[in-house]
């Protein structure tokens, strides 16, 4: 099990369709009910060292495979010696959570259709309501137990995604649990870090329950520590060892996203950034006091040579405004690595020449990356 945190090596993500592939594949030459009660397992390692002085641990379980997580972790925390208390909404629908309520049942576990007791503070809840499972917004009790959750004193720990948010985009369906921690199962799963995935999940931790999927191709990536650390410097080197960096956006008022992404291409390792402002009404700086080694050259989109583009990576939008559409057309065509942001991807939405050059890049091999937020 680990913490995801900015030391994280790059980790595959995977939708709902392609975890329940692995899951299937996995469960293959396993005993039966093996992968649940390691997933307990996993839940209640955690949730010992989350509240180790916990008076009371509740679990409030669904009727799938979620719930029967928390029903076995249930089991486990009450052997390690945990006072206990499962909220069952239902009957358990799959066979390993019937299996797991058995085994319970002669536990001796505290089960329960509502909460006996009130949490404090140091206590914990277990969201084991929904899991992966959720596919349209809660109603009637699944709602009222969400609710519930969300208004605890204590911390909430999700057992694979919190309740009632979309694993695949990391939107709620109506009503979500609030977890402070997350303890995705098996898989990565891209909710759990996009749209209101992290307000939702809280802190994440991963355990793959003894599966290698390294074999598999994952839907996506969640860059980690090597992803963004600046490439080691050498003494003999200098800033043209790095490559160059321009940075074209900056309408009036909002000069100051241009200048951002400039000091977030330094901080990241490149060599030289340019910065283009495209408010023409502005006077033009003659640097940017934070970080001077900025280069700012206005008109570096139409007066940069073929070759210059060539050999480049642009951002371009970063607070455009309209100016940014006269840029575009070289910057599609030529350069050759080509961040597309806020004003651009506008700008690009609303002119089919503009898309058409877009969808062209790839064909000659020329890298792409858009950073679109759900307005645009």
């Amino acid at each position: 099990m680990r913490r995801l945190d900015r030391h994280c090596p790059d980790l595959p993500l995977f939708d709902v369709a392609h975890t329940r592939r692995i899951e299937a594949a996995a469960l293959a030459p396993l005993p039966a009910h093996a992968l649940m009660q390691r997933a307990g397992a996993a839940v209640a390692r955690l949730a010992l060292a989350l509240a180790p002085h916990a008076n009371l641990i509740r679990i409030v379980a669904g009727t799938g495979n979620n719930g029967g997580d928390g029903i076995d972790a249930a089991i486990r925390l009450q052997h390690a010696g945990k006072a206990v208390e499962v909220i069952l909404l239902g009957e358990p629908q799959a066979d390993d959570a019937r299996d797991a309520l058995a085994r319970a049942h002669d536990a001796g576990v505290p089960l329960h259709a509502a909460a006996t007791s009130a949490l404090g503070a140091q206590d914990l809840a277990i969201d084991a309501l929904l899991g992966i499972g959720a596919s349209r917004a809660a109603e009637g009790s699944l709602r009222e137990a969400i609710a519930a959750l969300n208004a605890l004193p204590c911390p909430v720990l999700a057992i694979d995604l919190p309740s009632g948010l979309a694993a695949d985009t990391g939107q709620p369906l109506g009503e979500a649990v609030r977890a402070t921690h997350t303890l995705s199962l098996l898989t990565l799963k891209p909710g759990l870090f996009t749209a209101a995935g992290r307000d939702h999940a809280g802190t994440v931790w991963f355990d793959d329950l003894g599966i290698d999927t390294a074999h598999e191709q994952p839907e996506a990536w969640l860059g980690g520590a090597a992803t963004v650390a600046a490439p080691a410097r050498r003494h003999a080197q200098h800033k043209g060892s790095f490559g160059d960096v321009a940075v074209v956006g900056g309408a009036p008022g909002m000069g100051g996203a241009a200048l951002l992404a400039g000091r977030a291409a330094l901080a990241a390792g490149a060599g030289r950034v340019f910065v283009e402002m495209l408010d023409a009404q502005a006077p033009t700086l003659p640097l940017d006091p934070a970080r001077p080694e900025l280069m700012l050259r206005p008109g570096w989109s139409r007066h940069a040579d073929p070759a210059t583009l060539a050999r480049s990576t642009v951002v371009c939008g970063c607070g455009g405004g309209e100016a940014v559409r006269t840029a575009l057309p070289a910057l599609l065509s030529t350069a050759a690595r080509l961040v597309l942001d806020a004003d651009a991807l506008n700008a690009i939405a609303a002119d089919e020449s503009l898309r058409r050059q877009l969808r062209a890049r790839a064909a000659r091999a020329q890298a792409t990356v858009i950073t679109p937020h759900p307005l645009e």
